[in-house]
């Protein structure tokens, strides 16, 4: 039997049975190194990136210690955005599966608190969510820790940079002296090491490797003169045509420049950035993982914590401050044994983060000039899917079997071009293949859901 197998830990047979039920076959790195001592009841500070397996390198150590029958919160999990959270209880949720009755509550910022008062009147036993919205219902008393036995930072790094530090200190003083804290992050700053010296005893430190296998991803740098970037961004979309990409800008103000100017030259582009209000964030990333847009341009903050699938490049229209962010950014392509693309714009100024780079990657970059570029006439890089938002969601008893067959029932459209179905409170979006989202429109805005009205409008 080898270390990296999850039946070398102290776990039951059913939650072994229900991991493999997961696919989770062996242990990653981050799972190998953090849970025997998680398990152990060891304070931890772990480095790793994400899509590294670490919310089960906390989850499961985190559920083994549960008392499902003590019906008091006894984990707290802090992200740095609702995105993060939301993935999070997700994962916890498929890993409890085999604990009986065990309640996750998701509480973030950017929705209603009336629902979440209701929820806390039977107190969860596990939180997962922002700092500024759990703090607010530490101070209401709706929410109460003093039975907490465990406290995992996750994205700390994150966490700080969003200027989260006074919140997070804020609600350790709601938490038990005697507890066990885990801290995961994927940089380790100062301020990261400073917060561990306050809130952790004698943590563990784990470091997984965090460059990532180059063979998946071709990684080309191109240099540019001032006053080139949007021109070389515009002339790489042509020559790559990625049905999917993240563009990096470092400051919010840019993605919103980048973003409309690449509207006015034609493409699908839509910007995530700290200043949207939750409402319109979840769109644009309901868009973007539906494939009905090509691009989704953001800042290093608000893409922190978003678990995309399939996405063909990344591009950075600005060089990472710090080559640790640069790792982080490329390593969203190239997953799951696909092949990814990482295309990075310089100037002559920046050349000193380019060398940064190669120095932290222990390997020099492939520059090329961007006379390789080649333009295409009469180019459109147009999604393949359209997204309908439907004004109706889980609060009106809203489901995706509901959608689907207001869709297909008695009408011509077949399943197959209907994709995604996301469901929220009070709003529902899908997915429909582009060549036919005028009928979709059409039968939905005509017929009913679950014998019910309503209104129906095609996002942009």
């Amino acid at each position: 039997m080898t270390t990296s197998a999850f039946s070398s830990l102290p776990l039951t047979p059913e939650f072994l049975a229900n991991l493999e039920s997961l696919e989770y076959l062996s242990m990653t790195p981050i799972q190998a190194q953090s849970l025997p001592a998680v398990m152990e009841g060891k304070d931890l500070h772990a480095q790793a990136k994400t899509g590294s397996g670490k919310t089960a390198a906390f989850g499961i150590g985190l559920l083994h210690k549960l008392n499902a029958q003590d019906y008091q919160t006894q984990a707290l999990i802090l992200c740095p955005t609702r995105e993060l959270a939301d993935q999070v209880s997700k994962e916890m949720r498929r890993l409890a599966r085999p604990i009986a009755n065990t309640k996750i509550l998701t509480l973030c910022g950017g929705t209603p608190i009336a629902p979440q008062l209701a929820s806390l009147e039977h107190q969860p036993h596990i939180v997962v969510g922002t700092p500024g919205r759990i703090l607010k219902h530490l101070k209401k008393g709706s929410l109460l820790l003093d039975k907490l036995n465990m406290l995992v930072l996750d994205e700390a790094d994150r966490m700080l940079d969003m200027g989260f530090h006074d919140d997070i200190m804020s609600i350790i003083d709601f938490t038990p002296p005697q507890r066990q804290t885990l801290l995961f992050s994927a940089t380790y700053p100062d301020e990261i090491k400073h917060i561990s010296d306050t809130i952790q005893k004698n943590p563990i430190d784990v470091k997984v490797e965090s460059l990532h296998d180059n063979k998946n991803i071709e990684q080309i740098f191109y240099e540019i003169d001032k006053g080139e970037r949007t021109r070389t961004l515009v002339a790489i979309l042509h020559h790559y045509r990625p049905e999917s990409s993240v563009v990096f800008c470092n400051t919010k103000s840019q993605c919103n420049e980048l973003a409309d100017e690449l509207w006015n030259q034609g493409f699908h582009a839509l910007a995530l950035n700290g200043d949207l209000e939750q409402k319109e964030r979840d769109q644009v990333l309901v868009q973007f993982s539906n494939k009905s847009t090509s691009i989704l341009i953001a800042t290093d903050v608000a893409a922190r914590g978003l678990d995309i699938k399939d996405l063909n490049a990344v591009i950075n229209f600005d060089v990472a401050f710090e080559p640790e962010i640069h790792i982080h950014r490329i390593g969203r392509t190239g997953r799951a044994g696909n092949k990814g693309l990482a295309l990075t714009l310089f100037m002559p100024s920046e050349a000193s983060r380019v060398s940064a780079i190669e120095e932290y990657q222990g390997s020099p970059v492939q520059i090329k000039e961007t006379t390789t570029l080649k333009l295409k006439e009469n180019f459109k890089l147009s999604p393949p899917m359209v997204t309908l938002c439907i004004n109706g969601g889980r609060k009106d008893k809203v489901r995706a079997g509901d959608v689907l067959g207001a869709l297909t029932a008695n009408t011509d459209l077949p399943g197959k071009q209907i994709g995604r179905i996301d469901i929220f409170d009070k709003l529902t979006f899908v997915a429909v293949e582009r060549q036919i989202a005028k009928q979709a429109l059409k039968v939905l805005t005509e017929g009913k859901i679950k014998g019910r009205k309503f209104r129906v409008r095609k996002l942009r």
